[in-house]
């Protein structure tokens, strides 16, 4: 993204050859074929697309009757089978419980019945994995590697022969997926992958050369999706491609079977390596070189149910504290007359509620077709998982002492709910990504109209096309379509917010311009505010249709109006200390304590 005229200063980061091709390599990646724009992609625009989000999703008919049968089965099922206490501390799921999901159809949810699956849509899913993150993070981990990220894969970009082969068993359990992209060096940064795929001379194999670690139920997998790289047919630089590989391919070794791990302890995360293991070409997934898109594109239906199983997880918290709130007394009264207690527990309660509106919405948005909704996605993941973090750290303070102690499951909730900010792309990588995917197009816009203000011939023309541009954007107010009256007024409020967003996206990037590449603390707080803004909106357009509906409670209108002005606060923060921060001592302090080295503070 650039908003300069052509000319660089020396200090600009693509003078640095290694950054321009990481910059290339992302432009290749995201921005790829005809441009799309979401709802969460306008918001940076200044607008507000409310037909796609109102109004609010629910499940309705058959696929409501269909979706509620399977979410009671399987909380039953759950609730009977699933230890998460035993499974943590015997770090397994036993057989029996992956058989038992397999029987119920969670290990194959979104699969075609043609292939032995239960054909849900991703509403539907998000459901069930409410259900699961609710009771066992273990267990919710386990199946998001092998459903929503490993038979996503297949099901999105597999060859017709490919799923006929592989689908079936795994729909069933008979087998297990996984998602195997990250190493020592590749992680967030999906593209520095490591692992080689050098064809054989008639093209029949490819040998595989590499390692991977942390990869959930890498050890027990029967199919594995690999990222590996492939030379360029055309000469250019190599380029990452998937690959389906099965455990029996000679050369395939599971280093560690199940690396020991703080949290989800049940999930058999292992450490693979492939020496020279032969993967026949019929075993591409998806075109040669688009490996990268195809992880992007899995790791949106991954990071939608790790939102469902967050959720779940923060509504457990909230009965918890609940719970135990009114029971607990101290100083002669229930711990639940304090308010310090009652601001925790309302905003685990708003958190929970907001969570399952931004899931629903975006869940809705990919069973709609649409084509754009990877910062939806990304929204939705960063949004969730420190959402719950929150939820899980208070529910623990509530339960003082007793909830520090490994008889109570909260210690375990807190060291699950930890990796979450970390795994499926870490947040501060998703926040960056989500803040300059959003202002990519204004960027490139900017950049247009000032080269065109340079030049005598194009100044005026492109000037008055920039101001037909802002006033047709600007003037007056997004429309946020709202039935109820009740929620009129947080209407207006979100729309004038929007409109704020568009002016200090355009603001920050004339002011930055190239820099903005690497203005990692401009990157959180426009991420921060468009976080904001797209959960007011689910939530919004969620309590304007159960108050249309007559199906909302006291505890819901509350918690989603508390959320509302929660999420308000957040946003007028960030776009304050957009001008207003510590930017420079952040910096300033922490160059002095890199460069300290071990010794740290005072020499010691």
């Amino acid at each position: 993204m650039s908003v300069s005229a052509p000319s660089r200063s020396s200090a600009s980061p693509m003078n640095d050859p290694e950054r321009a091709k990481q910059v290339a390599q992302a432009e290749e990646l995201l921005f790829s074929g005809p441009q799309k724009s979401g709802f969460a992609k306008a918001l940076f625009q200044g607008e507000y697309r409310g037909h796609v989000v109102h109004p609010y999703p629910t499940l309705t008919g058959e696929a409501k009757v269909v979706a509620d049968a399977a979410v009671a089965e399987v909380r039953a099922f759950a609730e009977a089978n699933i230890d998460a206490a035993a499974i943590d501390r015997d770090a397994d799921i036993p057989a029996s419980v992956i058989q038992g999901l397999g029987r119920v159809g969670v290990l194959g949810m979104t699969a075609p019945r043609e292939f032995g699956g239960r054909g849900f849509t991703q509403s539907q899913y998000c459901k069930i994995m409410e259900v699961i993150g609710g009771h066992c993070s273990s267990t919710a981990v386990f199946v998001n590697a092998h459903h929503s990220i490993g038979i996503r894969a297949l099901l999105l970009f597999g060859t017709r022969e490919q799923q006929e082969r592989w689908l079936p068993p795994l729909a069933t359990g008979e087998k297990l997926a996984a998602f195997a992209l990250t190493e020592t060096d590749a992680g967030s940064d999906a593209s520095n992958v490591q692992t080689t795929a050098t064809p054989s001379a008639d093209g029949s194999t490819y040998i595989l050369n590499g390692t991977k670690r942390y990869i959930t139920n890498g050890g027990i997998a029967d199919v594995l999706t690999v990222m590996a790289k492939t030379p360029d047919p055309r000469g250019g630089d190599p380029k990452v491609s998937a690959f389906l590989v099965t455990p029996d391919l000679p050369g395939f070794e599971v280093v560690t079977a199940r690396m020991p791990k703080c949290g989800i302890r049940g999930t058999a995360t292992a450490k693979l390596a492939f020496h020279d293991m032969p993967v026949p070409a019929t075993n591409l997934l998806g075109p040669l070189g688009k490996g990268l898109r195809v992880a992007l594109t899995v790791l949106d239906f991954g990071r939608t149910t790790f939102g469902a199983s967050c959720t779940g997880a923060a509504k457990t918290c909230l009965s918890a504290s609940v719970r135990h709130a009114n029971r607990r007394r101290q100083f002669g009264r229930p711990l639940a007359d304090l308010e310090l207690v009652k601001k925790k527990i309302a905003r685990m309660a708003a958190f929970a509620y907001a969570m399952e509106a931004t899931t629903a919405e975006t869940a809705a948005l990919i069973d709609s077709g649409a084509e754009d909704y990877m910062l939806e996605t990304a929204i939705l993941k960063v949004f969730s998982t420190e959402a719950l973090w929150e939820c899980v750290y208070e529910t623990l303070q509530i339960h003082g002492g007793q909830g520090y102690f490994s008889d109570e499951p909260y210690e375990r909730m807190m060291r699950d709910a930890r990796i979450n900010q970390i795994g499926e792309g870490a947040n501060e990588v998703l926040k960056s990504f989500i803040a300059m995917v959003g202002m990519r197009d204004i960027g490139m816009g900017l950049a247009g109209t000032l080269a065109g203000m340079k030049s005598p011939a194009t100044f005026f023309p492109t000037l008055w096309g920039f101001g037909k541009t802002h006033a047709a954007r600007f003037v007056g107010r997004p429309d946020v379509p709202i039935g109820s009256t009740v929620y009129q007024p947080a209407a207006k409020a979100l729309a004038r917010r929007v409109k704020r967003f568009g002016w200090a996206v355009e603001k920050t990037l004339i002011k930055y311009q190239e820099a903005i590449l690497e203005a990692g603390y401009v990157h959180e707080r426009i991420a921060d505010a468009a976080i904001a803004l797209l959960t007011s909106a689910c939530t919004l357009a969620r309590l304007d249709r159960e108050d249309r509906d007559g199906t909302s409670t006291d505890l819901d209108r509350a918690a989603g109006d508390l959320y509302l002005k929660m999420a308000g606060h957040t946003f007028d923060l960030a776009l304050h200390n957009l001008a207003h921060n510590d930017d420079r001592a952040l910096t300033r302090t922490a160059d002095f304590a890199l460069r300290s080295g071990p010794l740290g503070l005072n020499g010691r």
